[in-house]
């Protein structure tokens, strides 16, 4: 586990000495498990490796506001609670914390063969994919106070609704799976929240974070890809006002794309328009050894799926991602993801 500080040095080199800067990261560290309170029941449980390399992740990194993705959901935010006792024990203290119900798990109104497969009950029959309601949420983590009264979930939002959805269709042009699964069936497969952090000099910054479908694991009508292209394209419509009030700058994007803007599946468009906006910046963040990628799967191999996006009128000091320098570095052990960070300047 040493080896991951020793190998961060360069990498975290923008990090030294950075009292007027804030750091922004997002992570998908996978620790989703297969039943409720199970999480809870390895971190308190302690010992366990997977945990243990995600802890010393972030505490190296020593991110101010960290966006996480892969972290089961419970109805009193215990896991998330007795992460950050982890991360505080470790030296990464986060007093701020928040984590609303994701549509992972959630059931629907009524028993729907939500993906077409011709049965009902599976996890992939709910909101978002689960075993079990919360399974593999989102959370943030903050330094900085959250301005609680001031936070907007989109999580709600009927995919139908979203201004241009590609929505998934038979070949005869039927609604896909059916027109009834439409009629209740929601835009993001995870969250999107819109969260703004009390920054120190006054102001307010607005993160806005998610995690999107893999644009895989479905049939021709290309349902998750569809959906993945729509969820990225939310942040774009809230920019443009049709998703209610404009989110005012400074703002950044930080969360898991699950698309890759060259390689593997998907609607690659979809995260190059993202990329591309004038309203945004891309510090194209790289490592060492892997240059942009974020992720390493078996088989798709790597790619760069994970990102952190600041408006335009930040100045950023620092971009990284961390990628294990060696087999036995935590950051290979903690997921497949790799955590991403970004520095910017603060007036």
């Amino acid at each position: 586990m040493r080896r991951l500080a020793a190998g961060l040095l360069l990498i975290l080199a923008a990090g030294t000495g950075r009292a007027d800067t804030l750091r922004i990261a997002t992570f998908n560290t996978e620790l989703s498990r297969d039943g409720p309170g199970l999480l809870l029941r390895d971190i308190e449980r302690g010992g366990d490796p997977q945990i243990a390399a995600v802890v010393e992740v972030i505490t190296a990194a020593q991110p101010d506001v960290l966006a996480l993705q892969g972290l089961d959901w419970d109805y009193e935010g215990r896991s998330l609670a007795a992460l950050a006792g982890l991360l505080e024990e470790a030296g990464a203290a986060y007093p701020y914390r928040v984590s609303l119900q994701p549509n992972a798990g959630l059931p629907p109104p009524a028993s729907l063969d939500m993906d077409g497969d011709g049965r009902t009950g599976g996890p992939r029959d709910n909101q978002g994919y689960g075993r079990f309601r919360g399974q593999g949420g989102i959370a943030l983590l903050s330094r900085l106070p959250v301005d609680r009264n001031g936070i907007r979930d989109f999580s709600a939002l009927l995919w139908r609704d979203l201004p241009g959805a590609q929505l998934p269709e038979h070949p005869d042009g039927r609604p896909f799976p059916s027109g009834e699964v439409q009629a209740v069936q929601r835009l993001s497969a995870t969250a999107h929240w819109l969260v703004p952090l009390d920054l120190p000099g006054g102001g307010q910054l607005n993160v806005m974070t998610f995690h999107a479908t893999p644009p895989v694991f479905d049939g021709p009508e290309d349902r998750n890809g569809r959906r993945n292209r729509d969820e990225i394209r939310l942040w774009q419509l809230l920019l443009d006002g049709r998703l209610g009030a404009v989110p005012e700058a400074p703002f950044v994007i930080a969360g898991d794309a699950n698309l890759d803007p060259d390689r593997g599946d998907g609607r690659k468009d979809a995260i190059r328009h993202l990329l591309g906006d004038p309203r945004l910046q891309d510090p194209q963040p790289l490592s060492p050894h892997a240059g942009t990628a974020t992720v390493e799967w078996q088989g798709a191999g790597r790619m760069r799926v994970d990102y952190v996006l600041p408006s335009a009128g930040l100045a950023v000091t620092g971009a990284g991602v961390i990628w294990p320098d060696a087999p036995n570095a935590a950051a290979t052990s903690a997921s497949r993801h790799r955590l991403v960070w970004t520095d910017i300047a603060l007036d």
